[in-house]
């Protein structure tokens, strides 16, 4: 008997509970379909995606079968082709996927086929962490502290020797697409697993140390595979805790990251409209800009034009690389809602059109941190500085030097305050286009008449 593996975010052979679960079936079918409903993904996401399945191809002996279209209509026809009873995949928990799943199951089920559902790409399934009144968690130390009890399974092995159903029409990897994630660090799962490897030796003990350093290589870069599925989280907090250095602040804090993705993952089960509206109410009347001043900022920001060094030096490498540093993502999120007063989904949607790590429960849900709406108790009042950030988290310049050339001259901090310096605009670079002292206070103000309203 076939039975059909459903790949999504999961494109790995190893720790696969779908995989494993297929093969019981008998042979399996790797199916990979170009979803039209994920169009809106940004270019970098893509190309990352597409490195990924091509490497999967490869590690399966060409095994993958990819088809476009609806998988409404995709699915059905092949499971009819192959005579595959069941489909199975691993759990998806986005508002839009679960509305695909929800139409997918419906569409196979009128052939006698069932979708079944296996693993997920978080260590706890979302919506299963809930306080003892079985109700869902709304800070994160608490919900912290009760998923590492559960976050404990051990690793499954890679199958053998999978059986593959062969004979089936498939579409090509898109080879150039594939080549640019590529350039982009997109790998397939054992480049991945190398990746991580290589920071559990050299980087995990300096990790709580050196993460919040952008002009350090102090994090383990792995947000992009665990995107894809091509490893997953259960597998890194199992090495960890077998590793040398499990009892290293670095440990913990690391694990406290990987926490913090469920955590969002979570939230997002729970409250699905938070994915684009505020998630608390209490900022739902707060004043933001708009008009064509604000889209002059807007783009600015985008561009890595404002005049901060720290902000613009964050921007230019999300647009180079697909990725930029999580210290910096708070800072520009900060600089957009705060200096500039635009309203986060903005930002949000920006950044998922540029990452390649782009995660809307992640994402979103970091930016609600950023702009107050989110889960946090009392953020009304952090704003970030982006100067004494810059002078704090890049203490020699060097992040700004790499991503700012035009201020490659100035040695030191000096990079993060042109303005101090005769020569400091001598190369192009543009003065401030807001004064941030002054939008911090209007920030705050606008805060105030929000809480006081409530």
């Amino acid at each position: 008997m076939t039975a059909i593996w459903w790949l999504r975010r999961d494109l790995r052979l190893a720790d696969n509970p779908a995989l494993l679960a297929a093969l019981e079936d008998g042979d399996v079918l790797p199916v990979f379909v170009r979803d039209p409903g994920l169009r809106w993904a940004g270019a970098p996401r893509r190309a990352h995606l597409e490195a990924a399945l091509a490497a999967l191809q490869e590690a399966s002996g060409g095994a993958v079968v990819i088809r476009s279209g609806d998988p409404r209509r995709v699915l059905p026809e092949l499971a009819a082709e192959v005579g595959a009873p069941t489909v199975y995949v691993s759990g998806e928990f986005t508002p839009y996927a679960r509305r695909r799943d929800r139409a997918v199951a419906e569409a196979l089920s009128a052939g006698d086929v069932r979708l079944t559902s296996r693993g997920t790409p978080y260590a706890v399934a979302p919506g299963t962490v809930l306080t003892g009144s079985g109700t869902p968690y709304q800070v994160f130390t608490p919900f912290a502290r009760a998923w590492r009890e559960q976050a404990e399974q051990p690793p499954l092995t890679a199958p053998g020797q999978p059986r593959w159903h062969a004979g089936v029409r498939s579409e090509q990897v898109d080879a150039a697409l594939a080549e640019q994630g590529r350039a982009l660090g997109a790998a397939g799962e054992t480049e991945a697993l190398e990746r991580w490897h290589a920071f559990l030796d050299d980087g995990l003990a300096d990790y709580a140390e050196l993460r919040d350093r952008p002009d350090l290589d102090g994090t383990s870069r792995l947000s992009g595979h665990l995107k894809v599925g091509a490893l997953h989280p259960r597998t890194l907090l199992a090495d960890v805790r077998t590793h040398r250095d499990a009892d290293t602040e670095g440990a913990r804090t690391f694990v406290t990251e990987l926490a913090w993705r469920e955590f969002y993952g979570d939230v997002l089960w729970h409250h699905p409209d938070s994915a684009w509206a505020d998630l608390k109410p209490a900022l739902a009347g707060m004043e933001y800009d708009d008009g064509d001043a604000t889209e002059e900022l807007v783009a600015a920001w985008r561009e890595g034009r404002t005049g901060f060094p720290f902000v613009d030096a964050g921007m230019r490498q999300l647009a180079a690389t697909g990725w930029m540093h999580n210290r910096v993502r708070m800072v520009v999120g900060s600089f957009l809602v705060k200096d500039l007063h635009v309203w986060w989904p903005l930002g949000a949607r920006h950044f998922l059109d540029q990452l390649i790590d782009g995660d809307i429960a992640a994402n979103n849900h970091g930016w609600q941190w950023v702009a107050g709406t989110g889960t946090d108790a009392s953020p009304y009042f952090r704003v970030f500085n982006p100067v004494t950030q810059g002078k704090r988290f890049d203490p020699d310049g060097a992040y700004v030097r790499r991503w700012v050339p035009e201020l490659a001259h100035l040695s030191g901090k000096a990079a993060h305050e042109p303005w101090k310096h005769r020569d400091g605009y001598a190369h192009g670079y543009p003065e401030p286009i807001v004064d941030h002292d002054a939008e911090r206070r209007e920030t705050l103000a606008r805060y105030e008449a929000v809480r006081s309203q409530g």
